[in-house]
């Protein structure tokens, strides 16, 4: 969500599936209602004083599937399909149209991109209430338009020079014309009452930690089918479909803090999920962890040398690099632009590069969530070297140019029934110089000896995080870890601690990269902006980072349960119910 001059990213940890074969959704007849009505309207609406010289739908067929557990106990378990739809019309001419920011004016930026997710009627076969909604749907659009037309005319009468002159809307050379076979999504969850059985079987081993304050599973499925048809003659339908699987605990520490941990299981279909037998595993491997989490150390405010691992600086460079490249942000006023002038410019080590390829499937194995073949604009994905030796070359872009970057490269992404805007895919972070985990270690004891600390930090996983980019408040981002360690030089042995947030901004902390690992691990989440959610991927091997700071987690005031849990036997060793 971008409010004022911030932009405020969350990162969840959530799966995303592939372009698969489609349901039968509208049996084929949707994408010609479309394109039929598309064309009325638009010829209808050359006849005004200020007509349209482009129009687009785009309308998206979602079936999802959810339960949710806790403690081994059903909670909600619900199925659901919608049609939704976003009209966009342009007014004025590729030069300057309706989209342009009017500066000076933050309620009609904010209002401008936001967008209401209409719903259509799911009956393909009525072809009359279709027809209906988008005509009604398309009027209203329309008048918005023209009405903001007016102001951008004003806007750019009375106030100074724009400092990036580009046009508003960028031409295409070539226009999608793809249509994916339909697919029932019903073939691919047929038994929602397995995965209420499984999930319950998931949470209930955290009944055995009698100070967990949560122990919940959740599987989600999303399968969705798109269509995209626009004035210049664009023609697409596309399936994408993700599965996930989120365990969540939780324990409480005496002094406040809420002390969470996460396993995250992503797959493109529900049965490609991990056995019962792994999963199981694992949430008794986090329920562990918590028991040592509730009594680990608090770290207090800290800068010196850190180890981040691969998915701590995937997430990391999704946060506080991924947001800067984003092409829309670097014509904004309010926007900090970090790298715009930076092109062509040092700003990473010369052994790393980092490039964006939507194109990507899969990475060492592992599906990569951010994968697609065309974007939300009906523009063909394209792979972004962004930074090559270190240097910077490239924005990645939707179909709203920006100074010397005149075309999209196929980033134009959106939620169902949003906008798109230009936003990040597969973003990957590779290194010509690895080296050992050990030989990191070195690194980080001898830079540490050389500072006069007595220990660094080993960031092992990351929850997600948030980042700031506009001019009128700090350039700065905050990302979560949920497991941190103290690295001692005296050969002490690690120490895992609690309450540790990674904080900075981002040009001081790309300077002090001073060493990456040979591994390679993957983030693979969803990523929330003005454009709605939209899944990513970030993979990055570890780093290590001559000098970070952190600062204290904020925590609750309230103590932890006074009284056991119900099912606890209040004479347990383990119980610790507070007393005053």
């Amino acid at each position: 969500m971008r409010i004022t001059a911030l932009f405020y990213c969350r990162l969840s940890a959530i799966l995303f599936l592939l372009p698969i074969a489609m349901p039968a959704f509208g049996q084929g007849t949707l994408l010609d209602i479309m394109q039929d009505e598309l064309q009325h309207e638009f010829e209808v609406l050359q006849k005004e004083e200020t007509p349209p010289y482009f129009m687009s739908y785009s309308v998206s067929d979602v079936f999802e599937a959810s339960v949710s557990t806790e403690f081994g106990v059903l909670v909600q378990s619900t199925k659901e399909e919608s049609r939704l739809c976003a009209v966009e019309v342009r007014v004025g001419d590729y030069t300057m149209d309706n989209t342009r920011e009017i500066r000076g004016d933050m309620f009609a930026n904010i209002m401008s991109g936001m967008q209401d997710m209409k719903p259509l009627p799911l009956d393909s076969d009525n072809e009359t209430a279709i027809r209906q909604a988008l005509w009604k749907e398309t009027n209203k659009t329309y008048r918005d338009a023209i009405q903001r037309y007016a102001k951008v005319k004003s806007n750019v009468a009375v106030k100074v020079e724009a400092e990036d002159q580009s046009d508003d809307f960028a031409k295409l050379s070539q226009h999608a014309n793809s249509i994916a076979p339909p697919v029932d999504p019903h073939t691919l969850l047929p038994d929602l009452e397995k995965w209420e059985t499984k999930l319950k079987s998931y949470s209930a081993p955290f009944l055995e930690l009698e100070t967990m304050y949560q122990g919940d599973a959740s599987f989600s499925f999303r399968f969705e089918r798109k269509y995209y048809v626009s004035t210049e003659g664009a023609k697409l339908a596309s399936n994408r479909s993700y599965a996930r699987l989120f365990i969540n605990g939780m324990v409480k520490a005496e002094d406040g803090m809420e002390l969470p941990l996460y396993k995250t299981y992503s797959s493109f279909t529900p049965d490609e999920m991990p056995s019962d037998e792994e999963i199981i595993a694992d949430v008794k491997a986090m329920i562990s962890k918590m028991k040592a989490l509730k009594e680990a150390p608090v770290v207090n405010p800290y800068t010196g040398p850190a180890i981040l691992s691969g998915r701590a600086a995937g997430v990391f460079f999704h946060e506080i690099f991924g947001h800067r490249i984003e092409g829309h942000r670097q014509k904004q006023e309010d926007e900090g632009q970090t790298f715009k002038k930076k092109v062509d410019q040092q700003i990473l080590p010369e052994f790393m590069d980092v490039y964006s390829d939507p194109t990507q499937s899969e990475l060492n194995g592992t599906k990569l969530l951010g994968y697609y073949e065309y974007d939300d604009q009906g523009v063909k994905a394209e792979k972004v070297p962004v930074v090559v030796d270190g240097v910077f070359k490239n924005f990645l872009m939707a179909r709203s140019p920006i100074e010397g970057f005149p075309a999209s490269n196929g980033h134009g992404r959106a939620e169902a029934g949003y906008k798109p805007v230009s936003r990040q895919s597969n973003l990957l972070v590779t290194t010509d110089k690895p080296i050992s985990k050990e030989e990191l270690r070195e690194l980080l004891i001898d830079e540490c000896k050389k500072q006069e600390k007595e220990f660094g930090l080993l960031f092992e996983d990351i929850q997600g995080g948030f980042t700031m980019t506009g001019r009128t408040i700090p350039n700065a981002f905050n990302v979560i870890p949920t497991e941190v360690y103290r690295i001692y030089t005296d050969g002490r042995p690690d120490e895992l601690v609690r309450g540790v947030d990674l904080v900075g901004t981002p040009l001081v902390m790309f300077s002090n990269i001073t060493a990456t690992g040979s591994d390679m691990e993957i983030f693979n989440g969803r990523c929330g902006a003005e454009s709605g959610w939209v899944p990513v991927s970030a993979a990055s091997p570890s780093l290590f980072v001559s000098q970070v700071e952190v600062q204290k987690k904020s925590k609750s005031q309230e103590r932890p349960p006074l009284l056991p849990r119900p099912d606890a036997d209040a004479s347990s060793s383990d119980n610790t119910g507070s007393s005053f």
